[in-house]
């Protein structure tokens, strides 16, 4: 069976746990791993990876003292007859212990891939392999080095300092790749503890979920205080056999202070409720074979990335029945299993890492109502709303729409959650809108087209992690303006079609350039607004309006033409004048809707003299310019120069002279320079910290030209 993660009550018999699953559960504090019995006894293999004093060998003792399940320890420091010996030792007798049906632990520092590589090799169809990696403080490990006596390894006092040291200059923190099936990081004691009960908990026939679980972004500078435990150290003996074959610093080796480079998440993970089971009434086990189906669809086209079923009751039939389907389709559970706990605190409260949950949302994708919809709103803030407001204003059953969360989201900070996917599945509540009245013909086709759209929002963050092949999927909009790195970011996750890169368009048509397939996204959505209800803000048989994905200010939507083939400012002509003045109308009417909502707002609208995307599109900007997501000089200068094309001075050239004027890229590698008093500064950072408390007034002629939109009764 599955035993429970980090932070976990332990129930200590399965009698117990039957009675308390008729009652509540206080799932803050219990949440637990369904249970799973495998087909057959796995023997583990556990790699302890830390350097001396980080309590490798305390921790086994800890667990074999009170496991059920029969371990064998393996360390270098006493394998030969009480005394140190070799890699190759501990290799055998690690073979050893497994054809004896015992597990193993290898007490070794095993902080470098090399060093790791044959063990992980013991793995097989009944052999798992874990890492289990004590990232304590290096100060707390010296101290414990230097203090110690009577070490196994006669690693201890001034010595162990210097070799500490030098061991974590090399450390490289494992990762799944390398083959391990299961990894584990503790920072702390508290985290040792909770990992000596997961492991004293494994009975003979257990097993644990796979995936890496609890790791943090290392701090890359030097440990404080590190350098106080060197100058004890007055003389460093020659190297000695160790555990873990490292050489010991000569006397006269100049000691570095090690730094770790950051580490990135390793399996992308999507936690998602049932969408249609709860409020939706929808028949649990017609529900439960969509998902297993669905998800095993989608597992080829998502590498290593995990799907995690999610629900608060112990007792959750829809949970049953979907480990049930999937067991007996043989699914790997390693990438396809359930949990019980909150969605929301699944990290912090269950060892669970997810980059991405999904909500099952409401139609007017609002946080009112109950359940995971009010729990996810309540958890993640304003922020969340903030950044839905952005994406879409309602949602049609069987439609998902992915929100990225900002850096401030209470749910990135403190779960490490970087996207959000809204979906709505199909009602059979005759009290909750668009009931289908039990026609389940056509409520298992949209509950299925659901699951397909959430996974499919979630294939696109796997995509930009995994640098798998992109693939364009059903989401959301995209913006303009941007340098190649971000135009990457906006492909990722956005865009609803089918089109591949070649040399035709979605119509069949020839494209009139080379445009690469993420700089499709807006000429798609021009053409077929219809197809993308859930992001279009406006649309008529000229004009679609959208939020602009990556806005640059507060407000910023863009206003795309829908003439098929107007790709930017230089393909426009006086045929076109009608279409221009529509554009501005439309812009001036946003304008004035957003100024009406908060009236401190000035605008600029205008056209990039060299879009970055195909499709003629107008930029309404409030000239606030906060926003996260303006990042460079690029960024800034696309919208504070004359590569900026004012909206009336492109009508009035195209009416005069029949086109309209373009200024170079060139002007983009310009000064950073404030839109107000136009001073200069060396850095995105500063020049925000400027803009923010400039006084000066923005240009007069630039207001009264209405280049400029403030509200007559503002100031600025």
């Amino acid at each position: 069976m599955f035993i429970p993660l980090l932070g976990l009550e332990f129930i200590e018999n399965r009698k117990e746990r039957e009675r308390e699953t008729s009652s509540p559960i206080n799932n803050a504090s219990k949440m637990e791993m369904e249970t799973e019995v495998s087909a057959e006894k796995k023997e583990i293999v556990v790699l302890l990876v830390g350097p001396p004093g980080s309590g490798k060998s305390t921790f086994c003792e800890s667990v074999m003292k009170s496991s059920h399940r029969p371990w064998s320890r393996i360390c270098q420091d006493i394998i030969n007859n009480g005394k140190a010996g070799s890699k190759a030792q501990c290799l055998k007798m690690a073979i050893e212990s497994l054809k004896e049906g015992k597990s193993v632990f290898i007490d070794r520092c095993n902080l470098d891939r090399e060093q790791r590589s044959e063990f992980i090799k013991l793995g097989g169809p009944h052999v798992e392999v874990h890492a289990l990696v004590l990232e304590l403080s290096a100060q707390v490990c010296i101290s414990r080095s230097v203090k110690r006596s009577g070490h196994e390894g006669n690693l201890q006092g001034g010595r162990a300092a210097a070799v500490v040291n030098k061991m974590l200059r090399s450390k490289e923190l494992p990762k799944l790749n390398e083959g391990f099936s299961r990894i584990l990081f503790c920072y702390n004691d508290a985290d040792v503890e909770n990992a000596v009960k997961t492991y004293t908990m494994l009975g003979p026939m257990d097993t644990l979920p796979s995936g890496s679980f609890g790791l943090k972004n290392p701090d890359t500078k030097s440990q404080p205080g590190i350098m106080n435990f060197f100058k004890k150290v007055s003389a460093v003996p020659a190297a000695s056999s160790s555990s873990n074959e490292v050489t010991t610093p000569k006397a006269n080796e100049k000691i570095e202070i090690f730094r770790v480079s950051p580490a990135k998440l390793v399996v992308p993970t999507l936690a998602f409720p049932s969408i249609s089971t709860a409020d939706f009434q929808f028949d649990l086990d017609k529900a439960s074979d969509i998902i297993v189906e669905t998800a095993e669809a989608f597992l080829p086209k998502l590498g290593s990335a995990r799907l995690v079923l999610v629900d608060l009751s112990h007792g959750s039939t829809i949970l049953s029945l979907v480990k049930a389907k999937a067991s007996r389709k043989n699914i790997d559970s390693g990438r396809f299993f359930t949990f019980v706990g909150d969605i929301t605190k699944l990290h912090s409260q269950g060892g669970l890492h997810c980059n991405v949950i999904a909500n099952a949302a409401n139609w007017r994708l609002k946080s009112g109502g109950g359940g995971v919809n009010a729990a996810i709103f309540k958890a993640a803030g304003p922020d969340l709303e903030a950044a839905t407001r952005a994406r879409a204003n309602t949602l049609l059953p069987g439609k998902s729409v992915l929100v990225p969360l900002p850096s401030t989201c209470p749910l990135h900070n403190a779960e490490g959650i970087t996207h959000v996917i809204h979906v709505l599945g199909p009602n059979m509540n005759p009290n909750r809108p668009d009931c289908l009245n039990n026609d389940y013909t056509k409520g298992c086709k949209i509950l299925r087209e659901a699951y397909t759209s959430l996974f499919e929002g979630f294939l696109s963050t796997v995509q930009d992690q995994s640098k798998l092949p992109k693939r364009i999927n059903q989401a959301t909009v995209l913006d303009s303006g941007e340098e190649d790195s971000e135009r990457n970011k906006k492909f990722k996750g956005t865009i609803a079609s089918n089109t591949k890169s070649g040399s035709v368009d979605d119509s069949g048509k020839k494209r009139s350039k080379g445009w690469s397939s993420w700089a499709l996204a807006l000429h798609i959505i021009a053409m077929h607004p219809e197809k993308h209800e859930n992001i279009v803000l406006e649309s008529s048989d000229h004009i679609v309006v959208i939020n602009d994905q990556y806005p640059k200010a507060r407000k910023h939507v863009l206003v795309l033409a829908r003439e098929e083939s107007v790709d930017g400012l230089e393909d426009v002509g006086r045929e076109n004048i009608q279409l221009l003045e529509e554009m501005q109308n439309v812009g001036m009417k946003w304008v004035q809707r957003f100024q009406h909502e908060d009236p401190s707002l000035i605008f600029r609208l205008g056209y990039h003299s060299v879009p970055s995307m195909r499709q003629l599109h107008l930029h309404v900007i409030s000239q606030d310019f906060e926003s996260d997501h303006l990042k460079n000089k690029k960024h800034w200068n696309s919208f504070t120069t004359s590569f900026f094309r004012d909206s009336l001075d492109v009508l009035e050239e195209v009416k005069s002279q029949g086109k309209a004027n373009l200024e170079s890229e060139a002007v983009l590698k310009g000064e950073l320079r404030c839109n107000r008093c136009r001073s200069a500064h060396p850095t995105i950072p500063k020049l925000k910290s400027h803009i923010r408390t400039c006084p000066s007034p923005f240009p007069h002629h630039l207001l009264q030209t209405s280049r400029l939109l403030a509200r007559p009764d503002s100031s600025n």
